[in-house]
């Protein structure tokens, strides 16, 4: 199989680059007399012209069912199918017969927010939130045990809403 090459020729007569430096002089122009967009952050965390999606993937949650226990089942469906290996899973049974997790650690590190763990489970324990503030003064903070997962409030991701014009 032949590899083909083709070859460009350069312009032989003199070009002038006036042109193209006014049309970007021009638009540099009608941006300075533009109206400035500028959120104050902390103050104003959206607006009606700026906020998140909703199929954004932040923080960890672990949902629980009426008693406070966890939903996680412990059947280690997250920890395989997540591709950065970041979830750490140790199952145990109680004498009924329950599987429940004795250690679940997602490092938030590692993790990559695919959401695969959420499409994953079963039971639809673990989600992703659309928790995005997350500020930490040690690295080992950012390894949420099952209880820091529980402890979670914030709203869950979507993921995915057909709705959202955004979303094309």
């Amino acid at each position: 199989m032949a590899i083909g090459v083709k070859v460009m020729k350069r312009p032989s007569d003199e070009v002038s680059y006036i042109r193209a430096t006014l049309k970007g002089m021009a638009l540099t122009f009608k941006h300075m007399f533009q109206a400035r967009v500028t959120m104050e952050y902390p103050e104003a965390k959206s607006t009606d012209d700026w906020r998140i999606a909703t199929r954004w993937r932040g923080t960890h949650r672990m949902m629980t069912d009426e008693q406070g226990r966890s939903k996680c089942v412990a059947c280690g469906l997250c920890p395989q199918v997540c591709p950065a290996n970041c979830i750490k899973l140790v199952p145990g049974e109680d004498e009924k017969g329950h599987r429940y997790p004795l250690i679940y650690e997602i490092d938030e590190f590692r993790c990559v927010f695919c959401g695969y763990c959420q499409e994953v489970c079963p039971e639809e324990a673990i989600h992703v939130g659309v928790h995005y503030e997350n500020a930490e003064y040690s690295r080992d903070r950012f390894v949420y045990d099952l209880e820091r997962l529980q402890a979670q409030t914030h709203p869950v991701s979507t993921l995915w809403d057909p709705a959202d014009p955004r979303g094309q």
